[in-house]
């Protein structure tokens, strides 16, 4: 067996060109586009190109794009006095501080300064932990797990009844993705560094999603035959073969596992691509929400 590749290329490129046709309409209706507004702070390399590629994405789909750019010394208030002026702002429909901030200041406490309706990374406490309660409906989700799920979904790949694990519990990705899969009716183990006898359990799972940020940590022989693979890893590793000395993996033992499973998401081209994808469907919505359009 020979797994299906769940291709991120082509499924990110169908939700960012629905968010771009949506954003047309709105344009058209209210004469506004959903403009998002990035907060970047200190001179890291990989914030910096992560912050090019979703003012481009904004741009290519019609949206407004705005990046604020902060010396690594910007202090706790002078990154907070930003927020609060974004939250004010009316023609800033999202609000994203990229992470991770210079060593020093208060993620925590700059996130949680983020308006409701404006937390299109969806890492407000509020919108957490609606998530993760039966019964209630976040504002928005985070954009990385909502793309694994987009990702299951849009590849015809049933949740509901099937047995999920996620192997890794960041706040960023194991703990919604975990919520999510739980709220399409699937029944989830979270697993992590502790778990005993991970194989065992990975073995059982008909979906495994793999965020633990180890390079090919997961191992084909771990799998059930015919299973879904979501790899949210990406990891740089050493490959003499390459121009740069380097090459990027997953969390997943990619060529082990595509001879076990059923569908798989390569990296890159998988799950990467839709995080910003998402984020433009997020920033649609928060529009949509703050003018009051079904």
């Amino acid at each position: 067996m020979t797994a299906q590749l769940i291709d991120g290329k082509i499924i990110a490129e169908a939700v960012r060109r629905e968010a771009a046709e949506e954003t047309a309409k709105l344009k058209a209706q209210t004469g506004q586009a959903p403009t998002l507004a990035v907060v970047l702070v200190g001179d890291n390399p990989a914030s910096q190109s992560y912050v090019t590629s979703k003012g481009r994405a904004c741009e290519e789909a019609g949206m407004g794009s705005i990046t604020h750019r902060l010396p690594a010394t910007a202090t706790q208030a002078e990154v907070e006095e930003l927020v609060r002026a974004l939250n004010a702002d009316p023609a800033v429909n999202g609000i994203l501080v990229q992470l991770p901030l210079p060593k020093g200041l208060d993620e925590e406490a700059v996130l949680n300064l983020i308006s409701l309706n404006k937390d299109v990374d969806g890492f407000h406490p509020m919108n957490i932990g609606q998530l993760v309660m039966k019964g209630r409906t976040p504002q928005f989700i985070p954009c990385t797990p909502a793309g694994c799920i987009e990702m299951l979904v849009r590849s015809g790949i049933e949740i509901a009844g099937k047995d999920a694990v996620v192997v890794g519990r960041s706040n960023i990705v194991g703990v919604p993705v975990a919520a999510l899969l739980q709220n399409a009716d699937a029944t989830v183990t979270t697993c992590h560094s502790k778990t005993k006898d991970l194989p065992a359990k990975v073995r059982n799972a008909d979906i495994v999603v793999a965020a633990i940020g180890r390079p090919e940590y997961v191992r084909g022989e771990w799998l059930k035959p015919g299973c879904a693979v979501i790899d949210v890893g990406i990891n740089r590793i050493p490959d003499a073969t390459k121009k740069s000395g380097a090459r990027l993996v997953g969390d997943v033992a990619f060529a082990e596992a595509v001879e076990v499973a059923g569908y798989i998401t390569p990296v890159p081209g998988g799950v990467g691509l839709m995080t910003v994808a998402m984020l433009l469907t997020n920033t649609v919505r928060a529009f949509k929400l703050q003018h009051g359009i079904a």
